[in-house]
């Protein structure tokens, strides 16, 4: 009896892991992602239609060059100190931001869905 129980455990965990395992590699990528500035959305792009182009974000007296290329984004230059949204490159993971904190920018996968124009403000 013990082991029927051991093996219905393990069984219920393998099944739980193939499931998984479908779900993640069939997952639709996303392809929307927010440019948002101390709270405030800016910017909505669907990376699938938008177009190649850059975009200047000044705050404060500061900048960030935000680059739209081949369906991926990043920051392609910055006036802070440390330019570590730079050298985080393109944005490929919803799991990572690029995030510039001396200028409260971050640059973000987005759930969302509806009427997106390749861009908005």
């Amino acid at each position: 009896m013990k082991y029927k129980i051991i093996g219905g455990i393990i069984a219920a965990v393998f099944l739980i892991g193939v499931i998984g395992t479908i779900l993640v590699i069939t997952a639709q990528p996303k392809n929307t992602v927010r440019i948002v500035s101390d709270g405030e959305v800016l910017y909505t792009i669907d990376l699938g239609t938008a177009k190649d182009d850059t975009l200047v974000i000044e705050k404060d007296g500061h900048h960030n060059t935000v680059e739209i290329k081949d369906r991926m984004i990043r920051v392609s230059e910055a006036d802070c100190p440390d330019q570590t949204c730079v050298k985080m490159g393109w944005l490929s993971s919803s799991s990572m931001p690029i995030v510039c904190l001396p200028h409260g920018l971050v640059i973000e996968f987005t759930d969302e869905t509806g009427d997106v124009d390749a861009l908005t403000r």
